[in-house]
């Protein structure tokens, strides 16, 4: 479907096909028609689908035909590197109209913070924010968003496994009842589907390929001892070239191992994580997205916060705890119908974790072989409970199981 077929404000679609954009995605074929009726929408899209410009797109071209337009929108997301991206891509699509934006996210200086008061007094378009700096600004009565006409939630499953189910709620209190609601997730699991309840009005409904991964990705794996994954991946960074590639770890600290150890093999490689100050965390994406820095480490919050064209390598050093944040993961690569390779490195305890990404996606991620100089593979054979299902002359003798110490309770890292 042809862009020129929504018809869009001239000023709206000159700045698209000014940025080369011709044919709409699949998400943006569905949701465009339905936000530009006015309809409440709860949308579920895999990340990498272009749905951000599904509810950009038909907002910015509403508020185009609209004549108060004091904080018409407001735009939530998870992090601030996610505001940052929806705002650069509001500048990029409104560079031939007069729409202005805002973003609102804690941890910049105060210069900023004041250019974010007056520009809330003077009132602008859309405002893009964080839960919790826009609540200080609401609450502080600086920020009146009484006229709002459209709540835009992305990536609303993220904000929920965050916590911030209550500051949502306690923003929704300070906006108008009657307004568009508009909710993107990439999953729908049932928190979201309460979450809606709460906040939409007989909404739409559309979901494109829920938890699967894009086509374009080329997803591997390796069964490794702990000790072997940084010799496996500087054999691989060293003998394939990779122009841009994004490494997760469950931990800040091993982030911040990882990136001095890279550093210490001769790659240009930097830690992304958040004992960095905003100028640090920012200075480094612009450098990854200009490939001057080839490898960035970080921990989940970038598989969600993070958008740059040609990343041609994910590499999970640790499979991700929630098998949904897998699919957010791999999806920084192979976006906009390119491709690209997804390496995930499974060790013995994170076996059954790995299982539980192939049944979410129904498929078998293909094992690659280890290089024999690097030493023998761990089996690939999943610990699993005592089969209960053969006849009792087969089952072992209750003598012969010892009790295994109970494991503390294992949680992932965070930011």
């Amino acid at each position: 479907m042809d862009f020129k077929d929504f018809n869009f404000n001239p000023d709206l679609l000159e700045g698209l096909l000014a940025m080369g954009f011709r044919n709409a995605t699949p998400i943006q074929q569905e949701a465009i028609p339905l936000i530009l009726a006015k309809k409440d929408l709860i949308a579920c899209a895999q990340t990498g689908t272009g749905k951000t410009g599904a509810y950009l797109l038909p907002v910015m071209n509403m508020i185009s035909q609209t004549e108060n337009r004091h904080n018409n929108t407001l735009i939530l997301a998870p992090t601030r590197e996610l505001a940052q991206q929806i705002d650069l891509q509001v500048e990029a699509l409104s560079y031939f109209t007069n729409i202005s934006s805002l973003t609102v996210y804690g941890g910049g200086d105060g210069i900023a913070y004041e250019q974010q008061k007056r520009s809330m007094r003077e009132g602008v378009d859309i405002i893009i924010a964080t839960p919790g700096r826009l609540i200080s600004h609401l609450s502080s009565g600086l920020l009146k968003l009484d006229q709002l006409q459209h709540l835009v939630l992305d990536e609303a499953d993220r904000m929920l496994d965050m916590g911030f189910y209550d500051d949502i709620m306690r923003i929704v209190s300070f906006l108008p009842e009657k307004r568009q609601t508009v909710l993107f997730s990439a999953t729908m699991p049932p928190k979201i589907r309460k979450l809606a309840g709460s906040l939409l009005h007989n909404p739409e409904q559309i979901s494109i390929a829920i938890s699967k991964p894009a086509a374009g990705i080329n997803q591997q794996a390796y069964i490794v001892h702990d000790a072997q994954k940084v010799k496996l991946l500087t054999e691989l960074m060293k003998n394939v070239e990779y122009p841009s590639i994004l490494i997760f770890a469950s931990t800040k600290e091993k982030v911040k191992n990882l990136g001095k150890v890279f550093r210490g093999l001769g790659f240009k490689a930097e830690a992304f994580h958040s004992d960095l100050d905003q100028k640090e965390r920012e200075g480094i994406l612009s450098e990854f997205k200009n490939k001057r820095v080839p490898v960035l480490i970080g921990t989940d919050v970038l598989s969600r916060g993070i958008d740059v064209e040609g990343i041609s390598l994910v590499i999970n050093f640790d499979v991700p705890h929630d098998p949904e944040d897998y699919i957010h993961r791999i999806g920084r690569t192979a976006r906009a119908a390119t491709t690209g390779t997804a390496i995930t490195l499974v060790n013995d305890k994170d076996k059954r974790k790995f299982a539980n990404i192939e049944k979410l996606i129904d498929k078998k991620i293909d094992r690659m072989p280890l290089p024999e100089h690097l030493g023998e593979a761990p089996s690939e054979t999943v610990d699993s409970a005592p089969r209960t299902d053969r006849p009792d002359h087969q089952k072992p003798k209750r003598k012969f199981w010892k009790k295994k110490p109970k494991a503390a309770g294992s949680t992932s890292g965070s930011e």
